[in-house]
């Protein structure tokens, strides 16, 4: 059995040869996009386009324009002179946001009782930079009005002293985005490399006429399904390890937990997912069905894994349709062992799951296949 299994695997060793394209997409397409992701998010949001309709003119409003410029977050696009501007700019999607400065802002500003105001308008349709924006607005906005308080109460900025909120971040010390989404990416290029590589197992068989000559060949479907899944296993599982170094060693990404741990939650989920592959692999006739049938699974898992949107706020229908998805469990076991550190005693729900749903969906995809093959 052994020997028939192992000339299964060269015959596919073979295919893959001929093929280049394919393990050379599985292998390097997924630390790519790894690559342009990171790079993309490891980067703070910062040159946001920015309009200032100056009504003002004076050393206040100039002060205001200085201190939005010194956040970095603003690159100052023009100062101009009517609202008409700015609407043109924004309906271009020229800028990000824009800001009013009424004509009594400096008068108000030193007035014992005033109450200065400005206009902020945001670009909605791009809801990352706008919000981006709005923090780095409100806290210029905050210091300001620290400053005109101060100075009402006849205190100098030495006498004054204020709320101090200390705040300590966990994990992610820098509340660096990269270390956020590159793991999680990571995860879910994992889940579609190894769905796509498996669903074409026999897909391409069919498409290329030569699954009859292997069923009328003495290998029991057993044998003939194992010989298909090592080589996806080991394919998919070099293609973690080199996505795992990638975003260790180029985007700073902490192994904090065990790394034999990780690699054996990996295999155990390389299973899961493989079990998917094979059954979408049997129903499909050619390889262009099975793609987008990876896709349609891939993404709608995509949608309930916490990526998109944390699961917690979603909707309770929608939360247990998560927790039987196992990319979603698969997604916090890499965040636990990779930034936080966390072993079997506080991952153990999501393992246990795994394995649960892993188990009903080898199981099924195990039957299915054979009784499609016999």
């Amino acid at each position: 059995m052994l020997k028939r299994i192992l000339a299964l695997v060269k015959k596919e060793f073979i295919h893959l040869r001929n093929d280049w394209w394919l393990p050379a997409f599985m292998l390097f397409g997924g630390v790519l996009e790894l690559m342009l992701v990171g790079w993309a998010t490891s980067r703070p949001i910062n040159n946001l386009p920015l309009m200032v309709l100056d009504h003002d003119r004076s050393a206040a409003s100039r002060s205001l324009v200085i201190s939005l410029e010194n956040t970095e977050t603003f690159e100052l696009e023009a100062m101009v002179g009517d609202f008409q501007t700015i609407e043109e700019a924004l309906e271009r999607g020229q800028i990000t946001a824009a800001i009013i400065i009424p004509p009594d802002f400096a008068e108000e500003m030193a007035a014992s009782n005033g109450s200065p105001s400005l206009s902020m308008i945001l670009n909605g349709a791009e809801s990352v930079p706008a919000i981006a924006a709005l923090r780095a607005t409100e806290g210029v906005i905050a210091s300001l009005n620290e400053k005109i308080i101060i100075q009402r109460l006849g205190l100098s900025s030495d006498e004054f002293s204020g709320f101090a909120p200390r705040l300590r971040v966990w994990f992610n010390e820098a509340l660096s985005e990269a270390l956020y989404t590159t793991p999680a990416e990571m995860g879910l290029m994992l889940e579609f490399t190894t769905l796509l590589f498996a669903a074409l197992a026999f897909s391409r068989e069919k498409e290329l006429g030569t699954l009859e000559q292997l069923l009328v060949m003495p290998f029991s479907s057993l044998e003939i399904i194992i010989g298909k899944s090592i080589p996806v296993i080991i394919v998919a599982f070099t293609d973690f390890v080199l996505m795992l170094s990638m975003i260790h060693l180029f985007f700073k990404v902490p192994i904090r937990g065990s790394l034999p741990l990780l690699f054996l939650l990996a295999f155990v989920y390389l299973l899961v997912e493989l079990g998917k592959g094979m059954v979408l692999s049997v129903i499909s006739k050619t390889q262009m069905q099975a793609f987008l049938l990876v896709m349609l699974f891939g993404m709608s898992d995509f949608m309930f894994t916490g990526y998109a949107a944390p699961v917690e706020s979603m909707p309770k229908a929608l939360q247990f349709f998560a927790n039987i998805v196992p990319a979603h469990h698969w997604l916090e076991i890499i965040r636990g062992i990779l930034l936080k550190g966390a072993g079997m005693d506080v991952l153990w729900p999501h393992v246990l799951a795994l394995v649960i749903l892993g188990t009903i969906i080898m199981t099924f995809s195990l039957s299915f296949v054979r009784r499609a093959l016999d």
